[in-house]
């Protein structure tokens, strides 16, 4: 939403590092095993792909990182990154959810094998029954990481390395909380006066 109301893009890791694995890159082979087993790829690994992407024309207007960082290790080589671009990090958001929200909502989701467009067992079905709203397609996909199991897993890496990023970026001037319970339109519109007021 954030790309279609800004020109934005967005830069998912995981996508990436999906990407880099279905086109055999090193560092793709490199990932493939950690990934599908629910953990974390190096930081390394991350940087280097997140690093050629952002050097991609079409990321001029600015990025919505997803995914990345993790760590504060991985928030300070970032920084880095950035600086040595003359760029930095305009804003943090929290997409604060609870735990048993988080888990529905991540094992629930799956995406149109042919445009990507997303779906959720619960909370969005295509109008016709195996038929995507978008693109017409018919085949539907899961992520195999994307298990209760493994999401409680990701939930315990995020509350013991990431939460702390929250403190970071706060300590920098650049955090914003958000509720990320409420209406999908509700959320989006505070999303989009965050950006403007970066933007600004």
């Amino acid at each position: 939403m954030l790309e279609e109301d800004f020109g934005l893009i967005q830069l998912s890791t995981g996508d990436l590092l999906r990407a880099a694995v279905a086109a055999g890159t090193d560092a793709g082979k490199q990932a493939k095993a950690v990934m599908e087993a629910g953990q974390l790829v190096s930081d390394d690994i991350v940087l280097a792909i997140l690093k050629d992407r952002m050097a991609q024309p079409d990321v001029a207007k600015g990025i919505i990182l997803d995914g990345f960082p993790r760590t504060a290790v991985q928030a300070e080589a970032l920084d880095r990154l950035l600086a040595a671009a003359g760029q930095k990090i305009t804003a943090a958001i929290s997409l604060e959810v609870g735990d048993a929200a988080m888990v529905a909502r991540v094992a629930g989701r799956y995406t149109c094998a042919g445009c990507g467009e997303g779906y959720h067992d619960q909370f969005k079905h295509p109008a016709t029954a195996g038929v995507c709203d978008k693109c017409g397609g018919l085949g539907f996909k899961r992520r195999a990481d994307d298990t209760a199991t493994t999401v409680r897993d990701r939930l315990t890496a995020y509350h013991a390395q990431t939460a702390p990023l929250i403190t970071y970026y706060d300590g920098k001037g650049v955090l914003e909380r958000l509720d990320a319970m409420g209406p999908i339109a509700d959320i989006r519109q505070a999303l989009g006066a965050i950006v403007q007021g970066v933007a600004a």
